[in-house]
């Protein structure tokens, strides 16, 4: 079968005396037969190019099953009077969510579901149904609840569902002490809705016609959507605008944030005739976050801002608009140490933070003594045994627990969850992901590995593989087959972690290694502002000295590197395959942002101008326009032997658009010399995220894995 064969439609476009010329432009028509016979010419080309993989995509699907406990449940979380709880079935997409009512006040370890327990049974005595997903779900090609949150008087639940991919949510109201729908319903809104402590307000958010967030209303229930009320309306094109209630039900905050500034507006329900109020006016480049808390007996504002430092203070504040001169040190600057978050409780602050490449979890107990200095009794990390792992505060919702949920996971570890309980500085683990069939973590070895990139810079490796999976039948090394991700952009560390469909490589004799080049957070902000703006060519440039890293160590070859990225990763996966296709047997984009020139001088579309602070802007600057055109994926597509490419996408995708990957294709095939191996893959009713329901993930993933597999002979 012959590959789908774009038709040249040439389009000329000139900024700064530059013009480009684009002959696939035309695949942006979305609704246009041509586009979308042609989306589905290029869907069955790549199904009769993996024909011979059927056997294998369905043998690792069925690996991944039957490591997966698919009548499952979570660790209950306290929330006011109830736990709370997720349960999954066999045989279905999704799950749904349930509750049982908090037997003691002073009680809180969470209850031991029977986890033998069938579907139509209660896992627990006296459970609640808040939610069945599946039946949400009926009748839909893709779902995703976009939010759910139970009212402070625990009686009502908002959630809101997205039946297209879109991320246009619809938010519905159910009265959970009769289990029938509010006539309410608000749509087009962003992600879910947040309650007022009263329990008759929603507050939510809607983006504009670029999808940019910029709009915050205020709905009361039993009224209709048009009667809403705008609380705040972000006109300057670069912020992004949220909001949520503080662990203390006192506050409604609203942030507005660009990617270098930040402003928060406060609503106090103890003095709600005040109106929301500006915390701190926005100031270029002063990022802040805001959280209430409790302090000597003070009510205080925590401020989490970057105004002493790149790598982040935390402060104390006024309950009161407050400059950054009023902001006390409470955990001062230190640039070894990135603080990303804080939360606050009644008995002490749990702080998650970064240092040399590895997250950690800071606790600074609080006394409750009205006159004690600073409010702050001891300040301590949260120790763990292995030397490589990911941890962070999980979900801790009650302003009044003693016990901090976090999650911990490593390469080996599958992902647990463990309470820390602060009275006693005790770790308990509630629950490990189990893995069946078997597994067992000293089967597996990790690494930290560090690369040299082309300045010098120490960029590492993380990396997991069978326990001797190098080991050659004269007792020396030899190279194994590796899958290398990579993403590298908005400050987003991508941690060590598990994943249960990794072992379908790892078991056949493959490795998986992360490079955690700049761009990313993983080593501070500096290692953010290293690979953004003009310095973003640092990101491709050390994943590529991360591949020769490997080789050069004896850990694999070239032809036996398969290298691996999504959305900002995808943008990673083109630029390296035009920087160096010799170094990669294969590559697998996943909603690549590859035609990041065209998108970035069109500010009507999704995100432009908000990454204005991340890419640059081209269309008023002639230099960021050169330089983005030096790296973008698909202007630099050259006549050369690229190595084979498997790009997948969604059809519905409003944050990375369908038509960049398949522009890319397109000029792949009518450009490259040599293989000319290409595939797009696009989901025809799917969006950012992909396919919805887990089945239905577990066969894509299967699909890429097998190709990958194929890649590197092991399939």
């Amino acid at each position: 079968m012959e590959p789908p064969v774009a038709a040249r439609r040439p389009v000329s476009t000139t900024h700064h005396g530059r013009t480009r010329v684009d002959d696939y432009e035309w695949l942006r028509a979305k609704e246009d037969p041509d586009v979308t016979a042609y989306l589905e010419a290029e869907n069955a080309y790549a199904q009769e190019r993996v024909a011979h993989l059927t056997d294998l995509r369905e043998t690792i699907f069925g690996e991944i099953k039957a490591r997966t406990r698919e009548t499952d449940l979570s660790v209950p979380t306290r929330k006011r009077g109830y736990w709370y709880y997720a349960r999954s079935f066999e045989g279905k997409e999704y799950g749904a969510t349930c509750r049982v009512p908090v037997r003691r006040d002073d009680d809180w370890t969470p209850p031991r579901p029977d986890e033998d327990c069938v579907p139509d049974q209660p896992a627990l005595p006296g459970e609640e149904l808040v939610l069945d997903v599946n039946e949400l779900a009926e009748g839909h090609d893709f779902f995703a609840l976009g939010g759910s949150s139970v009212s402070p008087d625990s009686h009502l639940l908002a959630y809101s569902t997205d039946t297209t991919g879109d991320e246009r949510f619809t938010v519905r109201v159910k009265d959970l002490r009769t289990g029938r729908l509010l006539d309410d319903e608000i749509t087009g809104v962003l992600g879910g809705a947040t309650w007022s402590r009263d329990s008759r307000e929603l507050y939510y958010t809607t983006v504009d016609e670029s999808w940019r967030a910029d709009k915050i209303w205020r709905h009361r229930l039993g009224t209709g959507q048009a009667d809403d009320e705008l609380v705040h309306h972000e006109r300057d094109g670069r912020f992004w605008v949220g909001v949520g209630r503080s662990r203390t039900d006192r506050f409604i905050m609203i942030a507005a944030a660009s990617k270098t500034t930040a402003e928060f507006r406060y609503l106090d329900a103890d003095a709600p005739g005040a109106g929301f109020q500006v915390f701190s006016p926005r100031q270029e480049g002063l990022e802040y976050g805001l959280e209430h808390a409790v302090l000597g007996g003070e009510d205080v504002f925590l401020v989490l801002h970057n105004h002493t430092g790149p790598d982040f203070e935390l402060g104390v504040a006024p309950v009161a608009p407050t400059d950054p001169e009023g902001w006390r040190p409470l955990v001062p600057h230190d640039p070894t140490v990135r603080l990303e978050e804080v939360d606050a409780y009644a008995g002490h602050l749990v702080v998650n933070q970064r240092s040399e490449g590895l997250t950690q979890l800071r606790i600074l107990e609080l006394d409750t003594d009205a006159t004690a200095s600073g409010g702050v009794r001891d300040d301590y990390l949260v120790e763990f045994d292995q030397a490589i792992y990911t941890v962070g505060s999980g979900s801790n919702p009650s302003w009044d627990s003693p016990v901090v949920r976090l999650g911990y996971t490593s390469m080996t570890i599958p992902a647990s969850i463990y309470d820390y309980d602060v009275r006693t500085r005790s770790l308990s683990l509630r629950r490990r992901t189990p893995v069946l069939g078997g597994y067992d973590p000293a089967d597996y070895e990790e690494h930290r590995l560090w690369a040299a990139a082309e300045d010098g810079q120490r960029v590492p490796i993380s990396l997991v593989c069978r326990v001797g999976a190098r080991e050659d039948t004269g007792g020396g090394t030899a190279p194994v087959p590796l899958v290398l991700y990579g993403y590298g952009a908005y400050e987003t560390s991508i941690d060590p972690y598990f994943s249960v469909a990794r072992l379908s490589l790892l078991d056949r004799g493959a490795a998986f290694a992360i490079a955690h080049v700049r761009g990313g957070g993983e080593l501070g902000r500096r290692w953010y502002d290293d690979g953004k703006l003009d310095r973003k060519p640092n990101t491709f440039t050390d994943f590529i000295a991360c591949a020769r890293h490997l080789v050069e160590t004896g850990w694999t070859t070239p032809e036996l590197t398969i290298a691996e990225g999504a959305s900002a990763g995808g943008l990673l996966m083109g630029a390296i395959s035009n920087l160096a296709p010799e170094s990669f047997g294969g590559i697998v984009a996943n909603v690549a942002f590859v035609d990041i020139l065209t998108s970035m001088l069109d500010s009507s579309l999704p995100l432009t101008v908000p990454e204005y602070e991340e890419w640059g802007n081209p269309e008023a600057d002639p230099a960021v326009f050169d330089l983005i055109a030096s790296y973008a994926p698909y202007d630099n597509v050259a006549a050369v032997d690229y190595p084979p490419i498997l790009a997948e996408t969604s059809l519905h995708d409003t944050r990375v658009l369908y038509v960049e990957p398949a522009k890319w294709i397109a000029r792949l095939r009518a450009t490259a010399t040599g293989r000319r191996d290409f595939l797009l893959k696009t989901e025809m009713s799917a969006g950012h995220g992909g396919v919805s329901g887990r089945y239905k993930a577990w066969r894509d993933r299967a699909f890429a894995l097998a190709w990958m597999l194929d890649r590197m002979g092991l399939s």
